[in-house]
Order: structure tokens, then sequence, then C-alpha cells
């Protein structure tokens, strides 16, 4: 049997790396049919607040978090195949003099040779209370849906997802789309282009 590829990915948190898993199992033989994938987690910053105000620094975290691990690969000679970034952050749309504030999962995917791509989930529609807290009061999405929801470590768990769409839709659920979307030009490499 040969070696397994391993896809590393910048984060230590439950949800994120089993999101991976679950999205390498969907697209493993697309991907690389011979090939049995492991998902390996390492904690590397993403270089962005805790809780990200702006589409454009969700994606730029999720990208830090891979290019980190780009770096250490390199440093340390791994041969590593994939290099996984998520993050999860705000997105604030200004629409008929009202806000609405967009929950989002960005994924960045490389192999690290040239080849990157995005990957962006669905968009959750935060509430008010919320909003308040993260955006006005700078609180962590983490705390205040602990608060919000009256539990702890939610975002290990279902997340600020499972809470607001009340199971239907939990934070591993919003990264595996955000992963499938990253992995599509990974999957589409060597077609025939139109």
């Amino acid at each position: 049997m040969s070696e397994p590829v391993i896809v590393a990915v910048g984060s230590m948190r439950r949800p994120k790396l089993d999101a991976v898993r679950e999205t390498l199992i969907l697209i493993a033989a697309r991907l690389s049919p011979e090939s049995i994938f492991e998902a390996c987690g390492f904690d590397v910053p993403s270089g962005v607040r805790h809780t990200p105000l702006t589409r454009e620094d969700t994606m730029s975290g999720a990208r830090q978090r891979a290019e980190a691990l780009v770096a250490i690969a390199r440093q340390q000679r791994e041969p590593w195949k994939y290099f996984v970034g998520l993050e999860g952050g705000l997105d604030i749309v200004r629409e008929s003099n009202r806000r609405f504030v967009f929950l989002q999962n960005w994924a960045y995917v490389t192999d690290g040779q040239g080849m990157s791509a995005f990957g962006q989930s669905a968009g959750l529609l935060l509430p008010d209370a919320l909003v308040t807290k993260v955006v006005d009061q700078g609180v962590e999405l983490s705390e205040a849906i602990d608060s919000f929801a009256g539990g702890e470590g939610i975002r290990d768990g279902q997340g600020a997802w499972g809470v607001l769409t009340c199971g239907l839709v939990t934070r591993r659920d919003a990264l595996r789309g955000a992963l499938i979307s990253a992995f599509a030009p990974f999957l589409n490499r060597g077609r025939p282009r139109a």
C-alpha cells in the first residue's frame, strides 16, 4: 500500500478537521482514485482578528493559514500534498439604508506549487442581538454565541450555524460546502477547456 496523501489543515478544531475529512471522503475518488487521504491538523495563525468583520479579512485569514502550512512544509521538508486554511467571519452588507450581517466560512486550498482556490459557504443572517455584541461592541463571536444560546464551547460543536438554524446546518456542514467549492478547480484539473 502506498503512503497516504497528507492534507495539512491550519486548525486543530474538531468541526474544521471533521469537515475536511468528510470532504475528502466525497472527493477522493475524483481527486486521486488510487490514493488514501489523511487530514492532519496544525495550529497556525490566521493573521486576522478572532472574528473578521469583512469578507476580505475572512478570505485573507483562510489563505494565510494555508500559506503558513506551506512554509512549514518547505522548512521541514514535509511531503504534504494539499494545504487547507479555513476561516469563519462576517460580511457586512448595506442595502436600502439597512445593515445586514452574514456569517460566512471561507476555505483556501493550495498544492503549494502554484495552484490554489477559494471556496465560500452560504451566508447566514445574524440576529440583531448578535450583531450588536460582535460588530458594535467587539465581542468575539464564539463568546457571543455562547451567551446567546446559554451554552459553552459551542464553536467546537454545532457552532453558531447550528444554533441559528436549529441544528439544520452545523458549522461542520457550512465548512464542508466551502471546502467542496475550493477543491472544485483541483477536481477539474486536466479537463479539456471549451
